[in-house]
């Protein structure tokens, strides 16, 4: 009987053990003013993994969510949100995701997802990638944080 208990529970650990992970939902609110000053998003850099769900809900008015298309990994599918609605975002690639909002781009508003561990190439890509003065500067903090 004692054998059959311990056959019984390492069948359930390996099982258990071979499931895939949760997917998480991931929050990131649209607001006109932050602990990073006006115009952001909070948080505005996401660690990531395949298969979550990032949720861009605008806190404020007039804000969207959309992908950077100079930001993005190869084979992943670009995001458009409407204005003062929820945009989903679900990454599937690894690598660095920028986000923007459109009406403020200018103003300094992105966002920084980083799926799984990304590779220098990634990074250089990022780093190469032309955005207005504003923006740049905050995404290459953003960038600094990736690891």
């Amino acid at each position: 009987m004692r054998y059959l208990y311990v056959v019984a529970s390492a069948a359930l650990l390996a099982a258990a053990c071979t499931m895939p992970a949760q997917a998480k939902d991931i929050v990131v609110h649209m607001k006109n003013q932050g602990a990073e000053g006006g115009m952001v998003f909070e948080p505005s850099f996401v660690k990531a993994a395949p298969g979550d769900v990032i949720h861009f809900k605008p806190t404020d008015l007039s804000h969207n969510a959309e992908t950077l298309p100079n930001m993005l990994p190869a084979g992943a599918s670009p995001m458009k949100g409407m204005m003062n609605k929820e945009a989903v975002m679900k990454v599937t690639k690894p690598g660095l995701y920028g986000v923007k909002c459109m009406p403020h781009f200018a103003m300094g508003m992105v966002a920084l997802v980083q799926v799984g561990k990304p590779t220098p190439a990634d990074i250089a890509a990022a780093r190469a990638a032309k955005l207005p003065p504003f923006a740049a500067k905050r995404m290459n903090a953003m960038l600094a944080k990736v690891k």
